[in-house]
């Protein structure tokens, strides 16, 4: 069982996220980033298990490795520039204090995960089920942008990427889920 002091902690933490991702990129980019921290979340207070590091360390690094090509696609490609001209709001800069925090509190809690899931501390878990629901749910939001672009339906930067990348964090879903692996452990 998760203690509420967690319960309550890690529920702050998802809506500073969100609050951030708001102040960084507004309402819509937002409600983009809700469906993978916000279910995250949700999915880790319905399966609250302790799988070992060692039973999801693969598809974790696979994932994590793919996560980084993805963000060079999108930098390459244009992807902030393609996504503000959807939003109508303007990309905020790389170095500005929204986007730095965002990328330390997100970025900087999933690089956690193999630390404090060794140790069973349970915002290890926490973060390992909003990395995995970001990749696996979030970035399918790639195949949903060119709906609202110009034009016909294309290419829409960041792409092809997730085509690696959401098989993986599936993968990670299914190993944090698994009963077999994932006794639960009172905290």
């Amino acid at each position: 069982m998760i203690s509420k002091r967690t319960i309550v902690g890690t529920g702050l933490f998802t809506f500073a996220i969100l609050a951030l991702g708001y102040a960084a990129f507004g309402f819509w980019t937002m409600m983009i980033f809700s469906s993978g921290f916000l279910t995250g979340y949700l999915l880790w207070l319905r399966f609250p298990g302790q799988p070992a590091f060692a039973s999801f360390r693969i598809p974790f690094w696979l994932a994590f490795a793919a996560f980084f090509l993805h963000r060079v696609e999108e930098k390459v490609m244009g992807f902030f520039a393609a996504l503000s001209a959807i939003t109508q709001v303007p990309t905020p800069e790389i170095t500005s204090w929204k986007v730095i925090a965002l990328v330390l509190a997100s970025v900087g809690g999933w690089l956690l995960i193999p630390a404090l899931t060794k140790r069973g501390n349970p915002w290890g878990y926490y973060f390992a089920w909003t990395f995995f629901a970001s990749m696996g749910i979030t970035e399918l939001a790639h195949y949903i942008f060119p709906f609202f672009t110009s034009g016909d339906y294309g290419y829409f930067p960041g792409m092809l990427s997730v085509l690696l990348l959401a098989p993986l964090a599936w993968w990670g879903i299914a190993r944090l889920r698994s009963r077999e692996l994932a006794p639960t452990r009172a905290i």
